[in-house]
């Protein structure tokens, strides 16, 4: 294996990516108390375009101020001042060449400070807050379940984010389908109760994602990326698997397929790629995405172990790869990597949120 495919670039609904070497979103609770990146945000993002990255995928923004918003100081791309600070941090980034995409992102029932929230249904939340996000400790509210006027409002949230990420300069926003938040509570059979049309068959289960995706389409110009992130685990249940196996799996792709985004991103959320990542046929979720959406697929999971991202990209399973811990590690992992240099290896305390500078 070798790592020659990373630095290949990439079409991607029409934007030249100039690698295949993907920032992971992950959350940093560091924006202001009022959603606003601040400089702190400013550096760490463009350390990641300054060493190389060809896609820089940010933290989760919430999308509207009624439930979506997961913990104190996660930023936003709702308010005016939120949309002009992504400007900034946008202009910071293309300076470097990297493409710059917006996770969009709604708690649901796990949100860290909310004390009434809103699910698919009235169950209560595995697991306890995180103190490191502002959460406290304890359990999590138990959610209010969503009117069909909720759903209608979050989907709307869904869309005025993609519009306000486009006008702060983002040349595409990710779906945060995956690990546990909002729409993964839809899918997931034990958050999700309903007995209407939002519940009950993959298909049902899979229609608010469906609804988020054809409504931001209808919003945004041809050009503009709308990607996916999915996942099986969740923050809150790491071990969590699709009930069924890859049959349940084959099914909530066809259902992707149906609505085709620019890309599915497939978080491996609680494990690595190379150990959790497939079925007892021998297939990868990442391929079997791949092959039953046929769209870009990026990777995820224990990808800074060059020789296991070299095999993702050979052997077919996904198109690109997205680093968390290995970027933090390394902001400058695609340079050091192609230029031979030693890598700096993970320390958990990389991880920890750092405050916000103003």
């Amino acid at each position: 294996m070798t790592t020659d495919l990373l630095f290949q670039p990439f079409q991607l609904n029409g934007l030249q990516i100039p690698n295949r070497i993907t920032v992971a979103p992950m959350s940093r609770a560091s924006a202001t108390l009022a959603g606003v990146p601040s400089n702190a945000m400013a550096d760490y993002y463009e350390r990641f375009a300054r060493g190389g990255f060809g896609l820089i995928i940010s933290e989760g923004l919430y999308t509207d101020q009624l439930f979506s918003q997961a913990y104190p100081h996660q930023p936003g791309i709702v308010t005016d001042a939120q949309i002009n600070g992504w400007r900034r941090l946008n202009e910071i980034v293309n300076t470097h060449g990297s493409i710059f995409i917006a996770q969009l992102m709604h708690a649901g029932a796990l949100s860290q400070h909310l004390t009434h929230t809103a699910a698919p249904s009235a169950v209560q939340p595995m697991g306890q807050k995180l103190k490191s996000y502002g959460g406290g400790d304890g359990a999590f509210p138990l959610p209010a379940a969503m009117s069909p006027e909720d759903i209608a409002h979050a989907v709307a949230g869904y869309v005025h984010a993609a519009r306000n990420a486009m006008l702060a300069g983002f040349k595409g926003v990710e779906i945060h389908a995956a690990n546990g938040y909002l729409p993964d509570q839809f899918l997931t059979p034990y958050t999700n109760l309903r007995t209407d049309q939002y519940g009950g068959t993959v298909p049902n289960r899979m229609r608010f994602i469906a609804e988020i995706i054809a409504a931001v389409r209808k919003e945004v110009p041809a050009g503009f990326i709308v990607g996916l992130r999915i996942s099986e685990g969740k923050v809150n249940n790491f071990s969590y698997r699709w009930p069924g196996g890859a049959d349940t799996a084959r099914a909530v792709l066809t259902e992707v397929q149906k609505v085709s985004p620019d890309y599915v991103h497939v978080s491996a959320e609680g494990g690595s790629w190379a150990t959790t990542g497939f079925y007892d046929s021998g297939e990868s979720l990442t391929g079997m995405t791949k092959r039953i959406v046929d769209v870009p697929v990026i990777a995820n999971g224990g990808l800074e172990d060059t020789a296991v991202a070299g095999r993702v990209l050979e052997e077919g399973h996904a198109d690109f790869i997205s680093l968390g811990k290995g970027a933090l590690a390394n902001p400058d992992w695609p340079h050091k990597v192609r230029s031979g240099q030693a890598l700096l290896p993970f320390d958990r305390s990389m991880a920890v949120p750092f405050p916000p500078l103003n």
